[in-house]
């Protein structure tokens, strides 16, 4: 990673803030300036994660300490710089909400947007996801090493159907794999490959993993969801902050990363930058070269 690559000189920002020194996570002192100066460092490598997507949102108006709510259609008073998008299988229906560029992202930030969600696919391609997405969620008592064990697990098996996964703290309790797709295969198709996915780990390990979301099933256990990658739902977006004592990021790593020191909550807005200057390489610098076509499959379970 380079100076150059982190300083967008390209993307300007011509938003004005109100009430700029509003603190958004207060036990970390971010502001909303704060956030939107993040979002400009981060924005070359955030930006294809989350433009030209349809977004689910949370907002946090008066920050973390307030109260805060998903929305994922558009708000009286939005800024003109978000997009709105109709859904082509919802016509005459509330318009959704995508960004083209920086300034989008900052109309959101003076919204009062403080997790960014998108879709797994693009408005140019609503049916046909570009990648897919195995969120591993830890129950009580689950030690970190596990879920690292978990994500190698489900790294190989993205492998076997051809595909490359890359990793990702979520910001919360967990990671995430994900891959990216040839946006051939439609939602159906991708959420029951998935699917089978997760029954086979849960099958294969009951001891240590669940397919289901029950919480009376999942403690002690990972839960592998896989309901991420269904039509209209959406996952945290790489680098997007979450809502969260600390400030925490959702952070791309090297698969060599994944240790005891980088836990899920490791990084945060406060870090990241410091993160990125020191980096050779991002980690997700290929993430769009790596895509394969998903393909039927029936998963074998391991003996």
């Amino acid at each position: 990673m380079t100076p150059e690559t982190q300083n967008p000189k390209g993307a300007a920002r011509t938003i004005t803030l109100t009430h700029p020194d509003r603190l958004y996570w207060p036990d970390a002192g971010v502001t909303k300036a704060g956030l939107a100066d993040y979002y400009a460092e981060v924005w070359p490598l955030i930006a294809p994660f989350i433009t030209r997507r349809p977004l689910a949102l949370l907002r946090c108006p008066e920050g973390i300490a307030g109260s805060c709510f998903f929305q994922k259609h558009a708000w009286r008073g939005i800024h003109k710089g978000v997009v709105l998008i109709d859904d082509p299988k919802e016509a005459g229906n509330e318009a959704y909400m995508s960004i083209d560029d920086l300034d989008g992202l900052l109309g959101l930030v003076q919204g009062g947007v403080l997790e960014i969600h998108p879709w797994g696919s693009t408005v140019d391609g609503w049916e046909t996801p570009d990648m897919v997405n195995i969120d591993l969620d830890p129950g009580p008592d689950v030690p970190w090493e596990r879920v690292i064990e978990a994500a190698t697990e489900v790294r190989s098996r993205f492998e076997a159907m051809g595909l490359t996964g890359f990793v990702k703290t979520s910001g919360g309790k967990g990671l995430h794999i994900v891959a990216p797709l040839k946006p051939k295969a439609e939602w159906p198709q991708v959420k029951s490959v998935m699917k089978a996915l997760a029954v086979s780990m849960a099958a294969d390990a009951p001891d240590r993993f669940v397919s289901t979301v029950a919480k009376s099933k999942r403690h002690g256990k990972i839960l592998i969801d896989y309901l991420r990658n269904g039509r209209g739902a959406t996952a945290v977006a790489p680098y997007s902050p979450r809502a969260r004592a600390g400030a925490p990021v959702s952070m791309p790593l090297f698969w060599e990363e994944l240790g005891p020191e980088t836990g899920p909550a490791h990084f945060t807005i406060a870090n990241t930058p410091a993160r990125l200057w020191q980096l050779q390489a991002c980690p997700w610098a290929n993430f769009r070269d790596a895509e394969a076509v998903l393909e039927p499959t029936t998963t074998r379970r391991r003996r």
